[in-house]
């Protein structure tokens, strides 16, 4: 992975919009990241990590706060960075989200965040060739492109020391915790949980197993009525039932024996009490007889009354009904007159009573159905009211609608042309912008042609004057070299000193030196040469200065050709723009409204048409109805003949009807009484005759109750029955004294001893027959129980080891789980590539000791890391070393996971490294060490980005990446 370029807009303290160029400043391969504290170089670090997976590295990505405070407010926050992974160039383009002023009217609105990804050339294969757009399809895009995660790069490419001096100095349950962010061994972590999860879910089934064999044990036991053992097995289970078996023999023989003794009892005490018996029944047989002769007289008594009371029942039966005939044909005359009474009251004047009847009961039934008639009368009537009241709402709603909908049309015509408009002046805002900055430029131009004009003139002489000077001086070096050519001679005898030899002839001899009256020495032509030159040097910067002018006035003229009056067209461009931003903004509310009276115009035409359709069919309605209640009202009118209505005419008809029905019914019952008096009358002589009476008073004389003659009956009966019974008994048992006497109370009490003895026998063979019987079923349960659980407990006790294994407990003597092995023997990659660091940063001094042994008091191992210091041959615990030997212990560190991490996860090469602080707590030697090995990494091919505020570090690496703040924000500044 290699980073290209970064740009970011209003984000962290830079409010602006600041470049960074990784190309330029990766050039050498080392570049520096300086600034002031909180000036934001960290920033810079935290708007990579943030365009590539959307966050920033530690506790900055909880406060969600990255737009910039001081920015602009229309200026949109967005990181945008272009780079390379395994030979593919894209570019990812993220913004967060974060809350702007609302475009109209007060108060904020939310931001949303947003992430798009293309490629600068050609796709990946398996990806879109225009790119991605989605913020969690940019992010597994980046992920499987870098393969390692969010962490994994943090820690990887941005060397967080601090972090590292932690990790350094960390016990095993913190180290541990940073090397599962950056392995990724949670499938591992999964792998311990799913043996946790299956040993408690196969436990529970063992405590499922065990609890059903001690349930079954237990329900033996009490089967058997014994106390349940403590460890149940089968010699137990075999034991009891040989025990419950031999219990149920016995009881079988002792009921057996006890059923004899109680049958043998039983036996006896039948036979004496048949002897008992018949003795009773041959004394009462004896004493019945004897009372029966005492009461011979008056049974002979009771015969003869028997019988007249027997004679005398057809006649008072005959009696009684000819009384009733009399008092019911009484009480018929009576209802006959009452009734004929109350027809007269309701105007009835008697012609024939029947024929009456029949034109009454005609007359009703003709007017039941004129009644029903009534009632459609009255409900027709009813709805002709409710559909005049209708038809006038309908009427009412009709002319609202139709003063509502005369200038919909109108409207929506209107707001239509005003849509078209805005829509038009939406589309064509690019373009007058776009117009009005060419004009403006143009008014520039025209603005600043004069002055370009006259610096081109003044240029111009600058450039002439400059000309003539520098000619006239070098007319003058030329005529000063000619001048000292001639005045060598002179020069030359100036020279001259006595006594020493000539350095053009050799003679000590001067006899006639040269003189000359113009003499030009070598430093008047130096001096002459040096004016010459910084003369050419002012042409040359004069012709540079006309050259710029005359190129600023033609980019000038070039700019105004072809336009005629700028100002008035920029004026008018300017105008435009604004019109159409207006007219642009009202575009959305004008739709809404469109879209609102459209809706408006649809729903009054619907109602209209409804209330058409509603309003024709009630006038129909209307005219059917109204035809057909006259037509019945008339016949109504005829009908109801005075009354009040149809109905109570014939409420009065049936009321008349009722009462003649009455009187017509108690007649008729009078006349059928009197009948029955005179045919009853003549019944009863025949009867008093046909009984042997004298006449009616003696035969009611010898009438008798029928409980009387019932009572006569039984007493013969009874009597009759009682002799022959006792007849039969003394015939039956002629041998039989009635005065002998039999004890039963011995035999009863050897009867009652011998059936509770067989009744306790039978109960206790059943019982232990049934106790045998439920311990063989539920000893079958028990070996099967016993069966099942076998297997369970052997897989239980493999799987309890192994998870305990698997978990570092147990017999695992290093106390390391599955998850803990891995990241150790990760740790000891990481701790062999970072010792081959430190030992080259410390001259062979220090590295690093991995340790697999568990920790005190039983804590987990294998996550241990100390130094070998060579100095003193000991290993030695990371919290003792020093400041500046931690700071190059953590980045040793910090590069070896680096790599090992990078290998790991087999993603792209990384080319890029960024390393954060630290170097201020090293001296001259070990910073020349460090500086070796990160030399050798960006002689590798990586480029390396140091964030420091030693001063030292920017006198040794020339490409430096400064951070300027000030209380309006940071700008950044680059020095290559």
């Amino acid at each position: 992975m290699r980073l290209h370029r970064l740009e970011l807009t209003a984000f962290g303290p830079y409010p602006g919009h600041e470049v960074v160029d990784f190309d330029t400043l990766g050039a050498d391969g080392l570049f520096l990241l300086h600034g002031d504290t909180g000036a934001g170089k960290t920033t810079l670090l935290d708007a990579v990590a943030f365009a590539l997976f959307g966050g920033v590295p530690g506790v900055r990505d909880q406060a969600k706060r990255l737009r910039c405070d001081t920015a602009a407010p229309d200026l949109h926050t967005e990181v945008a960075l272009e780079l390379t992974i395994q030979h593919h160039r894209l570019r990812i383009v993220r913004s967060p989200e974060y809350l702007r002023p609302k475009r109209r009217g007060g108060g904020f609105t939310k931001q949303q965040a947003k992430a798009v990804l293309t490629w600068v050339h050609a796709s990946p294969s398996g990806h879109a060739p225009e790119g991605v757009a989605r913020i969690d399809e940019v992010a597994r895009t980046v992920q499987r492109l870098l393969g390692m995660t969010k962490d994994q790069f943090f820690q990887v490419v941005l060397l967080p020391q601090n972090d590292f001096a932690t990790f350094l100095r960390a016990d095993t349950a913190e180290r541990e915790k940073l090397l599962e962010k950056l392995f990724g061994t949670e499938h591992f972590q999964r792998v311990e949980g799913w043996f946790r999860e299956r040993r408690a879910e196969r436990r529970r089934e063992l405590e499922a197993g065990r609890q059903t064999v001690g349930e079954l044990a237990a329900r033996v036991a009490q089967a058997a009525d014994q106390e349940p053992p403590e460890e149940a097995d089968e010699p137990w289970l075999a034991g009891l039932i040989e025990e419950l078996t031999a219990s149920a023999d016995d009881a079988a023989d002792l009921r057996a024996k006890t059923a004899d003794v109680r049958a043998s009892a039983e036996a006896e005490l039948r036979e004496a009490r048949d002897a008992v018996d018949r003795i009773r029944q041959v004394r009462q047989a004896r004493d019945d007889l004897a009372e029966l002769d005492r009461q011979a007289g008056d049974r002979e008594a009771w015969r003869e009354e028997l019988a007249a009371a027997r004679r005398a029942v057809p006649v008072v039966t005959v009696a009684d009904g000819l009384r009733r005939a009399e008092r019911a044909a009484s009480e018929a005359d009576r209802k006959a007159a009452a009734t004929l009474a109350a027809a007269t009251e309701l105007g009835y004047v008697e012609t024939a009573l029947a024929d009456d009847v029949i034109r009454l009961r005609e007359e009703a039934g003709a007017l039941a159905g004129l009644v029903d008639e009534q009632t459609r009368q009255e409900a027709d009537e009813a709805r002709l009211a409710e559909i005049d009241a209708l038809l006038a709402d309908a009427t009412a709603e009709s002319a609202r609608l139709a003063e509502r909908a005369l200038d919909v049309p109108d409207r929506i015509a209107d707001l239509r042309q005003r849509v078209a408009n805005a829509a038009d002046a939406r589309a064509s805002l690019d373009g007058l912008r776009a117009k009005e900055k060419e004009t403006a430029a143009v008014v520039g131009a025209a603005v600043a042609l004069p002055a370009a004009e006259r610096d081109l003139l003044a240029a111009t002489e600058s450039h002439q004057s400059a000309v003539d000077k520098h000619q006239d001086a070098r007319d003058a070096v030329q005529e000063l070299r000619q001048r000292r050519l001639d005045g060598m001679a002179a020069e030359l005898a100036a020279g001259l000193t006595a006594g020493e030899s000539c350095p053009v002839c050799g003679s000590a001899d001067h006899p006639a030196p040269a003189r000359s009256a113009d003499h030009v020495t070598a430093a008047d032509e130096k001096a002459a040469v040096s004016a010459e030159q910084r003369l050419h040097r002012l042409r040359d910067e004069a012709a540079d200065a006309l050259a710029r002018a005359r190129q600023e006035v033609g980019k000038l003229r070039d700019k105004l050709v072809g336009w005629v009056d700028p100002e008035r067209l920029h004026a008018a461009a300017t105008a435009a723009v604004a019109l159409a931003q207006t007219l642009a903004a009202q575009h959305d509310a004008l739709v809404d409204e469109l879209v609102a009276l459209d809706g408006e115009a649809a729903r009054i035409a619907r109602r209209q048409a409804e209330l058409g359709q509603s309003t024709a069919a009630l006038q129909a309605e209307k005219t059917s109805l109204a035809e057909l209640v006259g037509e019945r009202g008339l016949r109504l009118e005829v009908a109801r003949a005075g009354h009040r209505d149809v109905r109570s005419r014939r409420v009065r008809v049936i009321e008349l009807l009722t009462v003649l029905d009455k009187a017509a019914e108690a007649r008729s019952a009078a006349e059928a009484a009197s009948t029955r008096v005179a045919e009853q009358r003549e019944v009863l002589t025949v009867a008093v005759l046909s009984a042997g009476f004298a006449d009616l008073s003696e035969a009611e004389g010898a009438a008798r109750a029928e409980t009387v003659v019932a009572k006569l009956e039984n007493q013969l009966a009874s009597a009759e029955l009682r002799t022959a019974r006792s007849r039969s008994v003394l015939a039956e048992f002629p041998d039989v004294d009635a005065d002998a006497e039999i004890d039963l109370a011995p035999l009863a009490t050897a009867a009652r001893s011998a059936q509770e003895a067989a009744d306790g026998a039978l109960a206790a063979a059943r019982v232990t027959a049934d106790r045998v019987q439920t311990v063989r079923a539920l000893s079958d349960r028990l070996r099967a129980a016993w069966a099942e659980l076998a297997p369970v407990e052997a897989d239980f006790a493999e799987l309890d080891a192994l998870t305990d294994v698997v978990n570092g407990r147990g017999q695992n003597v290093s106390r390391m789980s599955l998850r803990s092995y891995v990241l150790a023997a990760r740790l000891a990659e990481v701790a062999v590539a970072a010792s081959e660091r430190l030992r080259r940063m410390t001259q062979g001094r220090f590295s690093f000791v991995h340790s697999g042994e568990a920790g005190a008091r039983g804590t987990r191992g294998g996550l241990g890391l100390d130094v070998l210091d060579d100095f003193s041959g000991q290993t030695r615990s990371t919290k003792t070393l020093s400041g500046g030997e931690s700071f190059v212990a953590s980045l040793s560190l910090a590069l070896g996971l680096a790599d090992v991490v990078a290998a790991e996860t087999g993603g792209a090469v990384l080319d890029t490294l960024f390393v954060d602080e630290g170097f201020g707590m090293l001296d001259a030697p070990t910073l020349d060490d460090v500086m070796g090995i990160l030399d050798e990494l960006r002689a590798g091919g990586r480029v390396v980005g140091l964030v420091s505020h030693v001063e030292e570090l920017r006198q040794r690496i020339p490409v430096r990446l400064r951070v300027r703040k000030s209380r309006t924000g940071s700008t950044l500044e680059m020095t290559a």
